[in-house]
């Protein structure tokens, strides 16, 4: 088992409320938890952040600079594959948010 250090922080009220209804919900053991996860997943998300950063700089050394047209492009394909996915009630709703 892990030995735990106390931390004082400041944290915005609706961050607090956020936590202690997680812990009110079921879904966080305590706040202490719910802040641990958040932690968790915030590094997680930087080392991702940070690795497909460097991918791209690769990519973009090997074939040129991505355009921005080649990012809407992109975009569109990606949206248009995830409303794909949606079962056919949806696909109509997402459709009409254009």
């Amino acid at each position: 088992m892990s030995t735990k250090q106390r931390l004082s922080a400041s944290v915005d009220p609706e961050l607090i409320a956020a936590a202690e209804e997680a812990v009110a919900h079921g879904k966080a053991a305590s706040v202490s938890a719910w802040v641990n996860e958040a932690l968790r997943l915030k590094i997680e998300h930087d080392r991702r952040l940070s690795a497909l950063t460097s991918f791209v700089a690769a990519y973009e050394l090997e074939h040129g600079e991505i355009s921005q047209e080649e990012i809407h492009m992109a975009t569109r394909r990606a949206r248009a594959i995830s409303a794909r996915a949606l079962p056919p009630a949806k696909r109509k709703r997402a459709g009409r948010a254009k």
